[in-house]
């Protein structure tokens, strides 16, 4: 029996894309998995579906006939602002594996933070020998910024660390161990209780330079910041004056508005920031496989599609 073709449509310099085809192919033999740039015409014209990594639009609109798109990414905020008007299906990955993997992720920079690391750091280089009070972290507030299912895993590893742990999301949420703030109205309320704010919503129109100098002022002074969100849910200039300030101590950056981050960027050398290369909660290509062959083969089975990105809403 001839098997039917699935594209994989990624961006051409993206050096995974063998890697992801050979495994997805291995999670499904039944279909038959080809990059982009392999496909001759008549692939083109029968694909229904493609699994797609960061793609280059114009390559999706040579599949006439596509009617959904499964990402390999949890992120969609691109794949949203490239589709969302033309009635394309987008289904993101959803993997508990990746939300451990961010909450251990959560956990280990907040322990950084807590425990003064970056001070320590600094003390070194200056051939300083200084010990800090040490702080129990039950006297310490961590702000969880989004409590979908990044949050709520690393909630629960902050919780069972010992720490005091409050949550904010745009609806209401209630998780144990963890209080829980909801709506534009209630966010000042939590930022006000927090010592380590961890940011971990989508970029959407709301959440867009949603922490601006206003926001960074109802911390507690002193408050250090994690953005393993998106680099845009920050206003960059407003960060920078609150580091300089002392108003907010530390900040560990994930992500970032242009990445990578230009050598020329004033968060390089910063001595209050901490930069990472996008790496806090990599896609684990196995355990991603087998969920998009899983979605695959439900709609092959039944025809209905997977849980579809609210276009309106960003995810």
């Amino acid at each position: 029996m001839q098997k039917n073709t699935i594209p994989f449509v990624a961006a051409a310099s993206d050096r995974h894309s063998a890697g992801w085809v050979k495994v997805l192919q291995n999670a499904l033999p039944e279909e038959r998995i080809i990059a982009f740039k392999d496909l001759n015409e008549d692939d083109k014209q029968t694909a229904t579906m493609a699994i797609v990594a960061n793609p280059n639009p114009d390559d999706l609109r040579q599949l006439p006939r596509l009617v959904w798109v499964q990402s390999v990414w949890a992120g969609v905020e691109r794949l949203v602002s490239d589709l969302g008007n033309t009635g394309l299906k987008i289904v993101r990955l959803v993997d508990p594996q990746m939300a451990e993997t961010m909450s251990e992720a959560v956990l280990a920079w907040t322990l950084y933070l807590h425990r003064n690391m970056p001070a320590y750091a600094q003390q070194q280089r200056q051939l300083i020998w200084q010990e800090h009070p040490y702080i129990r972290p039950q006297r310490k507030n961590v702000g969880l910024l989004g409590l979908g299912a990044l949050g709520t895993a690393s909630a629960r590893r902050l919780v069972a660390a010992g720490f005091q742990v409050c949550g904010w999301s745009r609806t209401t949420k209630s998780l144990p161990g963890v209080e829980c703030y909801s709506g534009m109205a209630e966010l000042d309320v939590m930022l006000a209780k927090t010592d380590i704010l961890v940011c971990l919503v989508p970029l959407t129109s709301e959440t867009r330079g949603l922490l601006d100098k206003e926001r960074f002022a109802h911390l507690r002074h002193g408050a250090s910041l994690i953005n393993f969100a998106r680099g845009a849910v920050i206003n960059d200039d407003d960060l920078r004056a609150a580091l300089d300030s002392g108003a907010i101590d530390h900040a560990v950056l994930d992500v970032f508005t242009r990445e990578p981050l230009p050598t020329d960027q004033w968060q390089w050398k910063h001595p209050r920031v901490t930069v990472l290369p996008h790496c806090t909660a990599p896609t684990d290509r196995e355990t991603g496989s087998m969920i998009v062959a899983d979605n695959i083969r439900r709609y092959r089975a039944t025809g209905n599609l997977p849980a579809c990105v609210d276009t309106g809403r960003g995810y």
